[in-house]
């Protein structure tokens, strides 16, 4: 559950930024924001898998542009264009993960963070502004994909903390 709210919080979090602050602020969002969403992404992954994975994320992608459009009807296009790129991305990033079952989860947090973080990066910022904006498109996934690892050593000590703790 805490993975649903984070993933929510950030993407809500990050539309509205983007929606306030425009491309400026779009590379320390991938960092901060999105590079947790697509970690958190993958632990849902784990959570869901064999209990309606596709329509859950499919729900959770669009829940998470519907209330950025609900707290700021001015970040309509921002909402859509992040629902696009997520959902690309999230096609992506399950068939990746999928493909690297059989390695340990943080090869396959990482692994499938790569080319989903392209995705994204490709689709976003050209369906928010208009146009492909190359440095941006590079920094986002640059960002994301650091955020990205950073979150999944974060998610990884809490994991090993938490077993520990119901160990004792």
């Amino acid at each position: 559950m805490i993975y649903l709210i984070l993933y929510l919080v950030a993407i809500v979090l990050a539309n509205l930024t983007v929606a306030q602050f425009g491309p400026s602020v779009t590379i320390i969002n991938a960092f901060l924001f999105i590079g947790l969403d697509l970690t958190a992404r993958d632990q849902l992954h784990e959570a869901w898998r064999g209990h309606k994975l596709l329509p859950k994320m499919v729900a959770l992608i669009a829940a998470g542009s519907i209330l950025s459009w609900l707290l700021n009807r001015n970040a309509g296009p921002i909402a859509l264009a992040s629902f696009a790129a997520f959902a690309a991305a999230a096609t992506v990033d399950a068939l990746v993960y999928q493909q690297l079952g059989k390695y340990p989860r943080w090869l396959r947090i990482n692994g499938s963070n790569v080319p989903s973080a392209a995705v994204d990066s490709l689709i976003f910022p050209t369906l928010a502004f208009g146009g492909f904006l190359w440095p941006i498109v590079l920094g986002q996934f640059l960002a994301k994909t650091l955020g990205g690892f950073v979150w999944s050593l974060l998610f990884r000590w809490l994991d090993k903390r938490t077993a520990a703790s119901l160990q004792v």
